[in-house]
């Protein structure tokens, strides 16, 4: 039996008779009332072929053929649609609102079954609110002023542009409210303080007098008096009134820097949370947001502002990000690793909030005359599990149809532009299909919590101030760690600073410092707490080389952080390549390291071992009969032990997979050896295969991926907490046996290319 092709009920004895309810019960005829389990599964549609954030210009001449698209959506199994509504066309006077087009869409979508949420572009602003406020304009770090060409609209630090901005929000959810499909509000598509425009030499923002303004009450709020922020700064301010943004870098400003930058996040968050706010009676229905990118793959140093999505996830019910793995401007189809750690990198961001893919690429990507590798119904299928598999609530496909103009033109559409259908629309749809019918099912589900948490510090590309950026170092000594612990089928988080403070640590077993130079001193005090109550605390090079505001602690590791590591800083010596080597008396985990070289990346930091419980790991090359310098010290500190290492492995493994295989191995059995093993152990295919497990209170749902080009042939081997029984495959409706191994079931499985399973199991009640 296959869930996709109707209700049709087999005899299924080994489910529960409520599980098996769930996932056998037919779609509805009519939108679920707010209080029924939903989950999102859906399509951009803004009627007819208009691009967004533009809509149709004489939406009632289209009306049957709007009503034929989204019976074709509904037919194919999507539940949803994401629709538009831009502040230009729909306020083109003051007060007066232009929402024929909107209230159309949600006529016809209320008549076709399907839930509705509405994407709010207020980037793309009237002309009337330039004139009505000549003030308003953004203004670049040259001092240019920035006319709005339909956008990016103008400034929100302007009190006018603010209070204008609130009320076509509002009006809008209230047009939108008197249709039982309206489901939820997107109140601002991927977050930047410009957004939609493009500049032909780099450019920062934001330096009109609004926004300098709203900068000095924050100074304000943080500071307190003038005298401190001359302290900090290293200026001689005389009046609040004299401080502006820094425009370029100096010897002797950092944390001028690192406070606007700090203060342009912040920025967005407050802002995010006024658009939220604006958008109805909080708590009448979803409000949500999404960025461009996770942020664990964006740069704060960008000078459009990247948004923090730790911050952002607090002013919306469900904060998410797009998706697009194939997209024009990428060199290559995104590798595993890329896909994969984005989404867990939004999914740790958003925490228990449950987050949502705002954008999911449905089409070729396509940039001027620029196009990508052409998407595939394989690709938007595993795309959409790998999603579901990280606990996402809500998925929308970028778009229906493809882009009808502009530089993306004929790109990202999951049908063609004349309308005929694609065999990727008929398998994502299959997809939507099975997780329309069975919402009741997937939206208690959440992925089982992690052991291992790796650290996301957008400070850590503000060392040196503005004048020195660390380039990509930063995000592939993140991404070096995820991809050593995919490659092992281990699940990992990204951990906030601020979750640390908070005592988040405790939660997991490890804790990573990827590329840790630059540490609050509050960080610093609870890692220090983590690993006195048991944890296990590993380091790159230089933790804490600097503070919060940029300058150099006196020792290394700084902020009492050689405490718990046992060593200190001898030296520093620069190199492309860094080797070292392990000692040879290792044990445990670690024993297959023992007298092997491996190679680390940009500066080799030797080591003084201080704790009378440290103990060497690894070793820089000596001098003639002189025994090389401490690479790597491992040291006890209460119940819990720090390793640190003199270098950036991750980052050179996660620079050259392949040639660093040796490498990415070290990375693995460091976190090994405080005894993290995968839930689901997969022989074969290493870094291709994974398996994700989610839970609730009624069901277990196992999501595998296979994310090669060829056919994968893999033993699932399964802990103690997966039951040994039949599951049942949700595609299929095919029974799955599990067979009892030495050490707990297991099951073998052959994959075809980008292939997908996904098994699920009713839980007996209690």
């Amino acid at each position: 039996m296959r869930f996709a092709q109707g209700p049709r009920r087999p005899t299924l004895p080994y489910l529960c008779s409520t599980l098996a309810l769930l996932l056998l019960a037919p779609a509805p005829a009519s939108p679920q009332r707010a209080s029924e389990p939903f989950v999102p599964i859906g399509v951009w549609y803004g009627g007819g072929v208009s691009r967004a954030p533009m809509v149709s210009r004489n939406p009632a001449g289209e009306r049957d053929a709007w009503r034929r698209d989204l019976a074709a959506i509904k037919s194919l199994g999507f539940n949803s649609i994401k629709t538009w509504v831009d502040w230009g066309s729909a306020e083109p006077e003051r007060g007066q609102y232009h929402f024929d087009a909107l209230e159309q869409l949600l006529s016809l979508a209320d008549e076709a079954g399907l839930r509705v949420i509405v994407q709010i572009y207020t980037d793309a602003s009237p002309e009337w609110l330039g004139k009505r406020y000549p003030d308003s304009s953004f203004v670049s770090d040259q001092g240019a002023r920035i006319g709005s060409q339909a956008s990016p609209g103008y400034c929100l630090d302007h009190a006018g542009v603010r209070a204008d901005m609130v009320a076509f929000i509002g009006a809008v959810s209230a047009a939108a409210a008197r249709h039982r499909s309206f489901y939820a509000v997107d109140v601002w598509s991927e977050p930047h303080l410009v957004n939609w425009v493009w500049f032909n030499t780099p450019v920062e923002f934001c330096y009109c007098p609004h926004t300098q303004a709203r900068l000095r009450e924050w100074l304000k709020r943080k500071y307190r008096t003038l005298a401190a922020v001359n302290l900090a700064w290293y200026r001689t301010f005389s009046s609040w009134d004299e401080i502006e943004a820094p425009r370029f870098g100096t010897i002797l400003s950092y944390t001028d820097f690192i406070d606007w930058k700090t203060f342009i996040a912040t920025k967005l968050q407050e802002d995010l949370k006024l658009k939220a706010d604006a958008s109805a009676p909080r708590g009448a229905r979803p409000v949500s947001s999404h960025s461009d990118a996770p942020a664990i793959m964006l740069s704060p140093l960008s000078g459009f502002g990247n948004p923090d999505d730790w911050w952002m996830t607090r002013s919306v019910d469900h904060y998410g990000t797009s998706i697009y793995p194939k997209h024009a401007a990428a060199a290559t189809p995104w590798s595993p690793v890329r896909l994969t750690s984005a989404l867990d990198g939004i999914r740790s961001a958003a925490r228990d909030r449950g987050w949502w893919i705002g954008e999911l690429q449905a089409g070729q990507g396509a940039t001027g005359v620029r196009v990508a590798a052409p998407v595939t119904g394989a690709d938007l299928r595993l795309w959409g599990w790998a999603s579901m598999s990280r606990g996402a609530r809500a998925i929308s496909y970028y778009a229906w149809y493809p882009m009808s103009s502009g530089y993306e033109s004929n790109g990202y559409g999951m049908i063609n532009l004349d309308g005929t259908m694609t065999d990727r629309a008929r398998v994502a749809g299959d997809f939507a299909g099975v997780i329309a019918r069975n919402s009741a099912l997937f939206a208690p589900l959440r992925p089982h919590p992690s052991r291992v948490a790796i650290l996301y510090n957008r400070l850590s590309y503000m060392v040196g101030g503005n004048t020195v950026a660390p380039g990509t170092v930063v995000r592939n000594s993140m991404l070096g760690i995820y991809r050593a612990l995919f490659e092992q089928n281990i699940q990992a988080d990204f951990i906030h600073p601020d979750e640390i403070v908070s005592g988040a640590a405790s939660q997991y077993d490890v804790v990573y410092l990827s590329y840790p130079v630059m540490l609050q001193q509050p960080v610093a005090d609870a890692l220090k707490a983590y690993v006195r109550a048991g944890g296990t605390l590993i380091s790159e090079a230089r933790p804490a080389w600097n503070d919060e505001r940029g300058a150099a602690n006196v020792r290394i590791p700084g902020a009492g952080l050689d405490e718990i590591f046992g060593a200190r800083e001898r030296e520093l010596r620069p190199g492309d390549t860094i080797t070292f080597t392990m000692e040879r008396d290792l044990d445990g985990a670690l024993a297959p390291l023992a007298g092997r070289a491996f190679t680390g990346l940009a500066f080799a930091e030797h080591l003084d071992v201080t704790g009378a419980s440290a103990r060497v790991l690894a070793r820089f090359a000596g001098d003639g009969n002189r025994p090389g310098d401490p690479a790597i010290v491992m040291s006890s500190h209460g119940s819990g032990r720090a390793i640190l290492i003199g270098t950036f492995p991750s980052a050179a493994f996660e620079q050259d997979p392949d040639k660093m295989r040796a490498t990415g191995e070290l990375l693995q059995r460091l976190v090994a050896s405080a005894g993290i093993a995968p839930e689901i152990r997969i022989d074969g295919a290493p870094g291709l295969v994974e398996a994700r497990v989610l839970e609730s209170s009624n069901a277990i749902l196992i999501i595998a991926i296979n994310h090669g080009e060829a056919a994968q042939r893999v033993t699932f081997s399964f802990g103690p907490d997966i039951p040994e029984a039949i599951w049942q495959n949700m595609e299929t409706g095919a029974a799955v046996n599990f067979v009892q191994g030495a050490t707990g079931p297991t099951y073998a499985h052959t994959f075809r290319p980008r292939d997908v399973m996904v098994l699920v199991r009713g839980k007996r009640l209690r």
